[in-house]
This record gives C-alpha cells, sequence and structure tokens, in this order.
C-alpha cells in the first residue's frame, strides 16, 4: 500500500529506512572513506535533526513524503521537498527515493515515482519539471530514472567546507 507519511506512527521505520538509504549510498557509490563518512553522520543529532525537518516539510504539504507499506511495515520512500522550496532549482525537487532490498524489482519503486510526478505536476512551479541528483556509481539507481525518462540536465559539483 502506498500512502502519506504519518508522523505519529511511521516514524521508527522512515528512520530506518533512511538510515539503510544513507549507509546503501557510503557503501555501494564509493570507496572505504564515504562510507566512513556516511556511517559518521548518522547520530542521534542527526537523526533528531531530519526527524524534524521532515515533520516541517510536512506541515508544509503532507503529500510530499510518500510510504510503502506492507503488512504494517514501512518498506520504502520517495520525499518530494514541499512547492515553498520549489526555487531551491526552479523545479519539484525529488529528494530522496528508497525501496528496502526486499521489495526491489517488486513494482513498489514505481508506484512510488508515481506519487512523487503527480505530487510535483500539483506544485506550481517556476519550470514544470522534476529534478533530483543521483551518484554517477550509482548504476542500478541510473537505470530506474532512465527507465522513467530522466535525462541528464546540468551537473552537480560540491567541495568541502
Amino acid at each position: 500500500m502506498i500512502r502519506p507519511y504519518d508522523p505519529e506512527t511511521d516514524r521508527e521505520g522512515l528512520w530506518a529506512l533512511k538510515t539503510q538509504f544513507e549507509l546503501g549510498l557510503g557503501s555501494e557509490t564509493g570507496g572505504d572513506e564515504k562510507q566512513e563518512k556516511y556511517e559518521a553522520k548518522l547520530t542521534d543529532d542527526y537523526r533528531e535533526r531530519y526527524l524534524a525537518w521532515v515533520s516541517r516539510c510536512c506541515d508544509s504539504d503532507e503529500r510530499c513524503l510518500t510510504v510503502a507499506v506492507d503488512d504494517g511495515e514501512l518498506v520504502g520512500y520517495v520525499f518530494v521537498l514541499p512547492e515553498t522550496m520549489s526555487m531551491i532549482w526552479d523545479a519539484a525537487v525529488l529528494n530522496e527515493i528508497f525501496v528496502a532490498a526486499a521489495y526491489r524489482g517488486t513494482g513498489v519503486a514505481d508506484e512510488l515515482m508515481a506519487g512523487a510526478l503527480s505530487l510535483a505536476r500539483d506544485q506550481n512551479l517556476p519550470l514544470d519539471r522534476i529534478v533530483l541528483d543521483v551518484d554517477g556509481d550509482n548504476a542500478r539507481a541510473k537505470a530506474f530514472y532512465d527507465r522513467h525518462e530522466f535525462a541528464h540536465w546540468g551537473e552537480l559539483v560540491c567541495r568541502e567546507l
């Protein structure tokens, strides 16, 4: 079942999935140094800040976080930033999409993406598009986005502070 996130009942399940998401980014798309950075950030303080931010986003638009549930357990989520943040990229922003390993290839990710695209279409955007960043080493994610007709647009660069 795909439904909006409920902060009263889904908080711990979301955090468990978010942890898997972060650890996967660290271990599957980089070397030991990247993995260590992603593991190190998953502190209690980060957890509280992340969950508080999720709550603020959901207060702005309850549809921005959609979860996939199987037998009462969260198995995936998609997080589209609220319309108030569309000026970041002049577009809807797909912040995160994640499906637990056991549910990959079952259509759950496709259902979550459909929900994300529906929400994005309902937003009043400067430009009619949805953007995301994907690690160049994440072949599985790139194939998923290709299948959903995402195309390369620009390049995201960063530097250490």
